[in-house]
């Protein structure tokens, strides 16, 4: 589902994997082993919680409760999306499992640690030397935590699924997800090639990245680079962490797990390109500060700035040199005022250059749209459609600034390929551009000469209707298992329970939740079988309430005879 998601959003992959591999394994036993013998790890015994209805101890994700240290009721069992504090789920108040809502009872088990106290020292000096290019949130929260001073962590759980713990003693456990994971990067990479250390054990020659929400750093900022420490081998260490603040939904959290928002899925069935998605979670990005997403606000940036700014620019520029010059690139003769638009033009490039080299994509986006501002100026002020009407030379500035535009229309193709690929694409097509022109000039130059044959224009980008984002808005409102169209129901033919009906779709979609929530989280398959069966049954109890007939075996529908 994730990978059909990505590629809806024309987001690609060298490798997309899993850590459910020997490769995962492997490695993430080999550096345990590492941090074993160097003196890193630890035992202690552990406080977990255990559901004796479910019959099984519950991962992190499975509990929420009241969160200790500031009192928000559905904190998870691993961190607090309201404070962001990291918490064990024992210590949650009120804790409660998230499958069956009960109060889960408390077991004791013997576990082992990262013995981070020990590694504290090695990355503060770490972090002195590597954090300087950080975003400035992923600083404050790797500081705070050193400055807090640091925690033996616990890394095993007891658990079926995961990676299983090779020390003896332990081998009825697997490691916990926020050690395990972050190692998948490395895995994941020896997937792809049998020369994964050339990029995992080469840090002189390796600039290494990561891009996150701000409640990862402390795993990415100090568990993870602990544990690549505590191996005294000569690991790539991450140079470049950009992590950024909350994206909200309209007057409340994203929250996968509680089902508030829109998701990728949810995307997909908008109607709405994946460009535009794009487009607005960029333009949107809470690099410094919350943001949030707004329906209406997407329908008013993609009507502004998309369609009346960057795709009127382009149609007009387009569509004028097929009317006006046979779709052909007339001569350019620049004028002082040109000269200073081009001027203007390459500030722009040199601030989108600059932020983007900084990972500000947010703000990077600005000034392509500032670009097109420019072009819209300059076919504003010069009327065109009035110059071609006149003298020769009026003629022939008309052929300029339209020479000029299409050549600006190129450097948008190019400019807006990271965050509109499937417009730039269409573009180029339509301009005709040789693949030559798709790098980024640190100036901005003659990209389409005089004499060059544009292609057919048409309108890049459609106007949002407010009754569209209405219906959307309703419809993604609430939580997921709440979200029901809200259309008078038709009246309920012979044999149907409506009553009875309503309450079971209800449970349905409940059930339909729990069974996603543990294949999401790889539980046993004889833990998913059960709830499986249990959503099948509830499924033929709602087909007799609403008067469906049974379904034979077969799959046919049985009829009367």
């Amino acid at each position: 589902l994730h990978e059909e998601i990505y590629k809806w959003f024309n987001i690609s992959f060298d490798k997309f994997g899993r850590t459910t591999t020997e490769e995962q394994t492997e490695i993430a036993q080999d550096i345990f082993w590492s941090l074993h013998k160097e003196g890193y790890t630890m035992q202690d015994s552990v406080d977990q919680l255990y559901c004796t209805h479910c019959e099984r101890f519950l991962a992190d994700r499975f509990v929420e409760g009241e969160c200790p240290l500031c009192g928000y009721e559905d904190a998870r069992g691993d961190q607090c999306d309201a404070c962001g504090k990291l918490i064990n789920a024992s210590e949650l108040i009120l804790p409660r499992c998230k499958l069956c809502a009960r109060c889960p009872e408390v077991r004791t088990s013997n576990h082992l640690f990262l013995d981070l106290p020990k590694l504290e020292g090695r990355l503060t000096n770490w972090l002195e030397e590597s954090s300087e290019k950080w975003s400035n949130n992923a600083r404050v929260i790797a500081k705070s935590w050193v400055k807090g001073g640091l925690q033996p962590r616990c890394i095993t759980r007891d658990l079926k699924w995961g990676t299983p713990v090779p020390l003896e003693g332990f081998q009825d456990k697997v490691f916990y997800v926020w050690f395990d994971a972050p190692i998948g990067y490395i895995s994941i990479t020896a997937q792809y090639t049998e020369h994964w250390e050339k990029w995992w054990k080469n840090p002189d020659n390796v600039e290494y990245w990561q891009f996150m929400a701000k409640d990862n750093v402390p795993f990415h900022s100090v568990v993870f680079p602990c544990t690549m420490l505590g191996t005294n081998q000569n690991w790539t260490m991450v140079n470049r962490l950009m992590s950024t603040e909350y994206l909200n939904y309209e007057d409340a959290k994203f929250s996968k797990s509680r089902g508030v928002g829109v998701f990728g899925n949810d995307a997909q069935e908008t109607g709405i390109p994946a460009d535009v998605w794009r487009f607005y979670l960029m333009y949107m990005r809470p690099e410094s500060q919350d943001s949030a997403f707004k329906w209406e606000d997407l329908m008013m940036k993609n009507n502004s700035e998309l369609l009346a700014n960057l795709g009127n620019f382009i149609n007009r520029a387009t569509k004028f040199t097929k009317d006006n010059f046979n779709s052909t690139i007339p001569e350019m003769n620049l004028n002082n005022d040109d000269w200073e638009m081009v001027a203007r033009v390459n500030q722009e490039l040199s601030n989108y250059i600059s932020l983007l080299e900084d990972a500000r994509e947010r703000e990077a986006i600005t000034s392509v749209f500032s670009i097109s501002r420019l072009g819209n100026q300059l076919m504003q002020h010069n009327t065109p459609w009035k110059l071609v009407k006149g003298s020769p030379m009026e003629l022939a500035r008309a052929g300029t600034v339209v020479g000029l535009s299409v050549n600006l229309a190129c450097l948008l193709s190019v400019l807006v390929q990271p965050y509109l690929p499937t417009l730039s694409a269409r573009l180029q097509e339509q301009l005709k551009a040789p693949p030559s022109v798709n790098v980024i000039p640190e100036q901005f130059h003659m990209m389409l000469p005089p004499g060059h044959k544009i292609g057919e224009p048409s309108p890049l980008v459609e106007e949002i209707k407010a009754a569209t984002i209405a219906q959307l808005k309703a419809k993604y409102a609430g939580k997921q298992a709440d979200r029901k169209e809200k259309e008078e129901a038709p009246a309920a033919p012979a044999g149907q329970d409506k009553e009875l009906a309503t309450k079971l779709e209800k449970e349905v979609a409940e059930q339909g939740d729990k069974v996603r929530l543990l294949k999401t989280d790889k539980a046993e398959k004889a833990v998913i079988d059960v709830e499986v069966k249990k959503l099948i049954d509830m499924k033929k109890q709602l087909g007799v309430a609403l008067g469906q007939p049974e379904v034979a075996p077969g799959g046919k529908k049985g009829k009367k005879k």
